[in-house]
């Protein structure tokens, strides 16, 4: 009897000293981001995940710099060099267990010592287009789409491009906007240039001299949701939409895409384009400087490397209250300037490029609005000033430095004579009964506005290539993936 109860004293001795599966604490799955910013980091047992950025070996040490696309900075691995294996080179991806610890080395305040290196995907560095140490134009990165997320400068500009789209979902909630899905799939062209995309399904078999249609009508892909915001007329103050829009302009140059991302918002109970400007200046100032405070390494990229003074640009855009002048004021200084300009510009001609660049730098490189646009260069549902000699329209664009067009918003047509008269005369009555009968439904006067978001990239970084703000740039002859 004495024996076994020895026997069972000595087996819960062993068995309290081998810990518990659930006493076994796994190291924390870390981003780098976070790992970064630890300020007391002796002792913590961490685990990482991503991609090796370079590999070296140094008197019995090995260096790793891992990066995960958290942060623009990448994390230094120090460990034994028996960690290192033939797999383990540029470009593979890694999980890397160690502890925590304050980093001797400038520049750096934390460093992981591995105490494991798990290769979870080789690479063939042979074969890898973008190569160490090399700092790839974004003319070569454009022609790698399925690469071109793990350089430097596009993995920057997709931080500050998911930034961006946070803060302007954030900016909107806080003043009371609803968000609305518009359709993607419309029957309406909303902007009347015919650059629409027609869709029918691929397997559609038609009758010969019989055209059929999915929908029983021809149906697009949209370039705008202003229309369907506008029905949002009878329920909500203020609404708004962001989301893919889809021009068929066989244009290739460097400000234009045929997908592109639009925001777009409507505000009801408004009837001057004082009120559409304000909220337009709000929405740029407040969310570019919250841009800039959560993403200022990604932006000092852009500005230091890509375009060099950019940033006093920029500050200079944030800091100034937007200037506006009428398109007529605008035209008269096109004409007095001795600029030789490709298109003459005229009143009654729209502007082009060239011309809001110029406008805006003959205004110190500050955003400018320009309103009240000739009667027939804008669309039916633009609000008619009811002026003369020369006819305008109550519309609005802002100009900024190196872009040109920006904002594009109106005060929309609420009177239903006006706007009936004028569909009559485009042959739309038929095409928008629908829209003349939200004017007999409880109408207000409203209006709204729409901005380019890569344009808007474009802005506050300072890159010229549309294409370079996009992970998937599509225009004529490019659809690449």
């Amino acid at each position: 009897m004495f024996g076994a109860r020895c026997a069972r004293l000595v087996l819960r001795r062993c068995s309290s000293s081998v810990p518990s599966a659930k006493s076994i604490v796994a190291p924390r799955l870390l981003p780098i981001r976070e790992a970064l910013e630890v300020q007391d980091p002796t002792g913590h047992d961490v685990k990482i995940q991503g991609w090796v950025r370079s590999v070296r070996s140094q008197k019995g040490v090995l260096f790793l710099h891992v990066s995960d696309g958290s942060s623009l900075e990448y994390l230094q691995v120090v460990g034994d060099p028996r960690l290192e294996s033939r797999t383990l080179t540029f470009g593979s991806s890694v999980e890397v267990r160690g502890k925590l610890v304050k980093s001797p080395h400038k520049g750096q305040e934390v460093e992981l010592a591995a105490e494991d290196i798990r290769v979870v995907g080789p690479c063939d560095v042979l074969a890898f287009p973008l190569k160490y140490k090399v700092h790839h134009s974004l003319d070569y990165l454009r022609e790698l789409p399925h690469v071109r997320c793990r350089s430097n400068v596009l993995g920057a500009l997709l931080r500050v491009r998911s930034e961006a789209t946070a803060a302007i979902h954030s900016y909107f909630k806080e003043n009371g906007y609803t968000h609305i899905h518009t359709p993607i799939i419309t029957a309406n062209d909303c902007e009347g240039a015919g650059e629409v995309f027609k869709l029918k399904p691929a397997n559609e078999e038609q009758t010969p001299g019989e055209e059929n249609h999915f929908f029983n009508i021809p149906a697009f892909l949209t370039v705008s949701g202003q229309l369907h915001l506008e029905v949002m007329s009878g329920a909500f103050t203020k609404v708004f939409t962001f989301g893919p829009t889809f021009r068929a302009d066989n244009s290739r140059t460097r400000r234009h895409l045929a997908e592109f991302y639009m925001v777009e918002a409507e505000l009801f109970f408004v009837d001057t384009l004082q009120d559409i400007m304000q909220v337009i200046e709000d929405i740029f100032k407040t969310v570019t400087d919250r841009v800039v405070s959560n993403c200022p390494q990604d932006a000092a990229l852009f500005h230091k490397r890509i375009a060099p003074g950019h940033e006093a640009k920029l500050e200079k855009m944030l800091k100034n209250p937007f200037i506006t002048m009428s398109y007529t004021e605008a035209i008269e200084i096109l004409e007095r300037s001795r600029q030789e300009f490709t298109y003459k510009p005229a009143w009654g001609q729209d502007l082009q490029s060239e011309h809001e660049k110029y406008l805006v730098r003959h205004c110190g490189d500050i955003p400018v609005f320009v309103y009240d646009y000739p009667y027939d260069l804008k669309p039916f549902y633009m609000r008619d000033n009811e002026d003369g000699p020369r006819r305008t329209v109550a519309a609005v664009d802002l100009l900024v430095p190196e872009v040109g067009e920006l904002f594009g918003g109106s005060l929309r047509e609420d009177r239903v004579d006006f706007l009936q008269s004028r569909l009559r005369r485009l042959m739309l009555e038929d095409t928008y009964q629908w829209y003349v009968e939200l004017r007999q439904f409880g109408s207000t006067p409203h209006g709204g506005f729409g901005m380019g978001f890569e344009r808007y990239l474009q802005c506050i970084l300072g890159v010229q290539n549309i294409k370079d703000v996009i992970p998937f740039p599509r225009f004529p002859h490019s659809c690449v993936l």
